[in-house]
C-alpha cells in the first residue's frame, strides 16, 4: 500500500466526463479541472488546494477531485495536496489561459459604487456571514448533479467579465445574471440545506444553498424568499421570486456557483442552454 501511495498516478481528464455526476471541464481560471486520482483503495483521500478541500468523488471506480480554479489563478501548474494513510503526496495539474472580456455599467444609486462609512461597516459585517456559508464543509459521499436552471431568462451577464461601474474598476462578475421580470419564481438548482438567508448591500436578497463538499449555489437580488437558514430543499423546489435588490439595473437573478470557496462558472454544473 505504501509503495502504492509513492507512486501516486494524476493525469487530468480530457476525455468527456459523464454529465450524472461530473461538471464540465475546462482547465482555466474560474473554470473547473476533474483530476483523477489513481489509488488502488477504498478509503476516500482528502484534497487540499490553495488551503482549501476540494470535493472528491468516485467516478468509473476511481477517486477524482472536482477542483475550482480562481480567477486570480496563473497560468501554467498549480499543486494539489493528497492526503490518504497518514501521508501527503503533491500533484500537479495545469490551466490554460483564458481572456474576459470588459463591461461598462451606470449605476444611479453611487452608493452601491463607492460606499459611505456607515455602508462600510454594513459591508464588512455581511462578509463575514457570507463567508461562513461559502467556507461550511459538509461531506458527502456524492455530489446532485447535473444541477436544473433556476428560472428561464435571457443572459444578460456572462461570468468573468471585468466590471466597470460608472467609469471605475471593480472585480470580475462572480455569476452570471439572467433576465426575468420581477415575481418570476427562481427552483433549487438541486437538492441541499439551506445554508444562510439574508439581505446584503450588494447581493440584495440572497440564499445560500449547500450541497456537500464545498459546493455552494449563490442566488442574488431576489424579491422575495421563501425558505429559512437550516432547511432542506428539494431539486426544482421553488425557493423565492426574482426581484431587484441590492445593486441592479433591472428585474434578474444573479446565479453563482462556488466550489472550493472559489467563484466558478455556473455553465459548468448546468445542461447547456
Amino acid at each position: 500500500m505504501t509503495r502504492l501511495f509513492c507512486s501516486l498516478l494524476v493525469l487530468v481528464m480530457s476525455v468527456h466526463v459523464s454529465a450524472n455526476s461530473l461538471p464540465k471541464q475546462a482547465a482555466i481560471p474560474g473554470g473547473v479541472v476533474i483530476v483523477a486520482l489513481s489509488l488502488d483503495t477504498m478509503l476516500k483521500p482528502k484534497v487540499m488546494y490553495r488551503d482549501s478541500q476540494v470535493a472528491v468523488v468516485q467516478h468509473e471506480r476511481k477517486w477524482v477531485a472536482i477542483v475550482g480554479v480562481p480567477l486570480s489563478a496563473k497560468i501554467g501548474p498549480q499543486t494539489l495536496s493528497v492526503l490518504q494513510n497518514g501521508k501527503t503526496s503533491k500533484t500537479l495539474f495545469h490551466i490554460n489561459d483564458k481572456a474576459y472580456p470588459k463591461q461598462h455599467i451606470t449605476i444611479t444609486d453611487k452608493r452601491k459604487v463607492n460606499p459611505n462609512k456607515l455602508d462600510m461597516t454594513r459591508i464588512k459585517s455581511e462578509s463575514v456571514v457570507i463567508n461562513a456559508a461559502l467556507n461550511h464543509w459538509t461531506d458527502k459521499s456524492v455530489l446532485p448533479l447535473p444541477f436544473l436552471w433556476p428560472i428561464e431568462g435571457r443572459v444578460s451577464g456572462l461570468y468573468g467579465r471585468r466590471r466597470v461601474f460608472n467609469g471605475q474598476s471593480r472585480r470580475p462578475h462572480s455569476g452570471m445574471d439572467i433576465a426575468a421580470p420581477t415575481g418570476t419564481e427562481i427552483h433549487a438548482p438541486a437538492e441541499g440545506l439551506i445554508r444562510e438567508v439574508g439581505n446584503y448591500f450588494f447581493n440584495g436578497k440572497t440564499i445560500f444553498i449547500d450541497h456537500g463538499q464545498g459546493l455552494v449555489t449563490i442566488l442574488c437580488h431576489l424579491d422575495r424568499t421563501d425558505v429559512i437558514s437550516g432547511q432542506t430543499v428539494r431539486q426544482g423546489q421553488v425557493i423565492g421570486t426574482v426581484g431587484m435588490t441590492g445593486r441592479v439595473t433591472g428585474p434578474h437573478l444573479h446565479l453563482g456557483v462556488s466550489l472550493n470557496d472559489v467563484r466558478v462558472e455556473p455553465r459548468l454544473f448546468f445542461p447547456a442552454r
